[in-house]
């Protein structure tokens, strides 16, 4: 199999940097950006981050424990446009890039170095410097052979000047320094059947036969391995691939443990109005919701519900969601975190059923909500529970 030369181009602390590009007085101070109003910290500067300031942090505590630092609401309208002047930066350099998220984006460089007249780090250099005059925001870029190589790189890029490249004789090394949860795609389902398995390490995974990998991971399992060993079995491509599902789910905001019902239905809703907003991006609907609590002892309970007709209308879903949380909740156990999970999705141009046609009142509510959040900040409006 041919080699492929992958760069995964990571946008650091994209939120924030957007803040600092768009005011420059942000620049070099400890700054955050809060989900709402009332939200929780989302996105935090390297001096925010130094302070102590953590994710996820509620705005009432961060405030109170750092004042010194500024709290911006999160603008999403304002980062899909620097995403979309990041990405447009990319078409530069390769025909062949694949964007992941809104701050993230595969490229395939593979025989770009006779058109630069350059190495691929070199070029990587190059890409960093576009980006960075052309829209001012900062990027890591992890350089390898396969997508998931190249994820390993762009994390460690972060800590290592910007540019992080797992070269052939690279890759035994970084596969033995690195756990079997930091592999993307692993999941944690299958990363618990690894280590049960004694499979603690990356390095390990790819001694094991291919017969034994798909027998306890499936096909995938035997596809991760060859990315791991530099294969690219996962090609860049362009062609936009709607998702399979939308989940949303973090540990509970001010990072304690709770049992309270209301704590719970108010992290539940906060969840559902994420996925649904996501939903809604992507032109989509569900057929199907599930709710997720995690107990303080890592055990968790998931209760799943398919729904008569596919919607992406918040209020319809959260009545659905107050129907499944009893069925998991117990007063007096506590619980560490929450989550929602939207399955069974279909989106705008394939064959809906009978079922789906759209309510125009939730229709029209539902791009109130979307407006409301382009001009005040996400989580400026959400659901009652």
């Amino acid at each position: 199999m041919k080699k492929r030369v992958i760069a995964l181009v990571d946008c650091d602390s994209f939120f924030v940097s957007c803040e600092q590009a768009d005011d420059k007085g942000y620049k070099g101070t400890p700054t955050c950006v809060i989900s709402g109003k009332n939200g929780c910290v989302i996105s935090r500067s390297k001096e925010a981050k130094q302070l102590g300031v953590r994710m996820g942090m509620p705005m009432f505590m961060a405030r109170k424990e750092f004042p010194e630092a500024n709290y911006i609401v999160a603008d999403h309208h304002k980062y899909h446009e620097y995403s979309k002047r990041v990405m447009e930066c990319l078409n530069d350099y390769s025909p062949d890039i694949e964007i992941v998220s809104v701050d993230e984006a595969y490229i395939d460089l593979t025989g770009t170095r006779r058109l630069f007249k350059k190495d691929y780090v070199e070029i990587c250099k190059q890409i960093r410097e576009t980006i960075l005059e052309k829209t001012d925001i900062p990027v890591s870029i992890g350089l390898s052979y396969s997508k998931i190589l190249a994820k390993l790189a762009s994390d460690k890029a972060k800590h290592t000047g910007g540019i992080f490249k797992i070269g052939k004789n690279d890759i035994i090394p970084v596969l033995s320094k690195t756990e079997i949860d930091e592999v993307c795609g692993i999941g944690r389902a299958n990363a618990l059947t690894l280590k049960r398995n004694g499979i603690l390490l990356a390095s390990e995974l790819i001694q094991k036969e291919d017969l034994w990998l798909k027998s306890k991971l499936g096909v995938n399992g035997i596809e991760l391995k060859h990315e791991l060993m530099g294969e690219c079995v996962s090609k860049v491509s362009s062609k936009y691939e709607p998702p399979k599902s939308i989940q949303s789910t973090s540990t509970i905001c001010d990072g304690t443990f709770s049992d309270s019902l209301d704590i719970l239905k108010m992290e539940l809703s906060r969840h559902l109005h994420t996925a649904c907003a996501r939903l809604r991006y992507h032109k989509g609907k569900c057929s199907a919701i599930g709710v997720m609590l995690r107990r303080k002892d890592f055990v968790t309970l998931y209760e799943k519900l398919n729904l008569i007709k596919p919607t992406d209308f918040e209020l319809t879903l959260q009545k659905t969601v107050n129907e499944l949380l009893p069925k998991i909740y117990k007063r007096g156990i506590l619980y560490r975190s929450t989550g929602i999970v939207l399955e069974n999705l279909s989106f705008e141009g394939e064959q809906l059923s009978l079922f789906s046609q759209e309510n125009e009142k939730e229709k029209n509510l539902s791009k109130c909500i979307d407006n409301i959040e382009k001009k005040f900040g996400r989580n400026s409006i959400r659901t009652g529970f």
